[in-house]
């Protein structure tokens, strides 16, 4: 068990790294790009990458359950453009973090679905780490700024596809879900690009449907394959990550892309977060500690 679960970490502290350079680059081609686009090269790159990868070793694992790998897709794209919308819109710690509350989402997921354990210890945790939450989107009145939001429910939708992981872990190998993932993370820009010309789409859901364009820019092209390559290797490490060890403890672990993200945030021109914001980003990852803790 020991030994399984100290895969789990290694593969989720790996993948926290990737990923929070991954969301660097993301910024840095928010700047010639929509969030849109960028998750249709990003996710086009990586399907050729993950079928090559399937050519070579085909999958040994018998497969089945369509529905919840499809599911798991896009439960994954929903995440992705939500967390991409708010890189472009908020500081990227900030962004990042609020993604992060998805392994408090999918404590709640797990014990809904997969019946694992939810005591008084684990909702006082929950608690706690919503108040952090609320700290770093510092609601007006009764309402937070409609980017926050937008990053929460990015929180939520990758808890929700962590938690089909976890479903459909012995029956898919993980090249075969990770591919699920980006390949209707490719489908879906391609159907909202095709619908653009014909949705008079109001302000606060533009994001969902900007004119295509495409890169010409050499910059850009070098910047979205590096992307693409590291976000399989993301992606792949955090599904392996997920499959072998305990949700809530590998969720845990996914925390350590935070001071990452900041770091590349400040070096992109983010602002330091403050006092209050850091203290918002510690009531989180103490309650996700408390959720590990059984």
């Amino acid at each position: 068990m020991l030994k399984t679960i100290d895969k789990g970490i290694l593969y989720m502290l790996l993948g926290a790294l990737i990923s929070a350079l991954n969301g660097a680059v993301s910024k840095i081609l928010a700047e010639d790009m929509s969030a849109m686009e960028i998750v249709f090269f990003r996710n086009l790159i990586g399907v050729g990458l993950i079928l090559y990868a399937l050519k070579h070793t085909p999958p040994k694992l018998r497969g089945g359950k369509w529905h919840l790998l499809i599911t798991r897709g896009l439960f994954g794209f929903t995440a992705m453009i939500l967390f991409f919308y708010t890189i472009t819109t908020i500081p990227l710690g900030e962004a990042i973090t609020l993604n992060k509350t998805s392994p408090l989402f999918v404590t709640i997921l797990a014990y809904y679905l997969l019946k694992e354990s939810l005591s008084k210890k684990t909702l006082f945790a929950l608690v706690i780490g919503f108040i952090g939450v609320m700290m770093i989107a510092r609601p007006v009145g009764l309402s937070i700024s409609y980017e926050h939001f937008l990053g929460i429910l990015g929180g939520f939708f990758a808890a929700a596809a962590y938690t089909t992981i976890k479903k459909i872990k012995d029956i898919y190998d993980a090249r075969v879900i990770v591919l699920s993932f980006v390949g209707i993370g490719t489908l879906m820009p391609a159907l909202f690009f095709l619908l653009a010309p014909y949705v008079d789409a109001p302000k606060s859901l533009s994001f969902l449907f900007p004119a295509f364009s495409y890169p010409s820019s050499l910059k850009v092209w070098v910047l979205l394959t590096f992307m693409g390559i590291i976000s399989v290797m993301s992606q792949w490490l955090l599904t392996k990550a997920y499959s072998s060890s305990n949700l809530s403890i590998i969720g845990v672990i996914s925390y350590t892309n935070i001071p990452f993200a900041i770091g590349f945030g400040w070096m992109l021109g983010d602002a330091f977060p403050d006092g209050l914001t850091f203290m918002g980003i510690g009531l989180i990852v103490i309650g996700g500690i408390l959720v590990s803790k059984k």
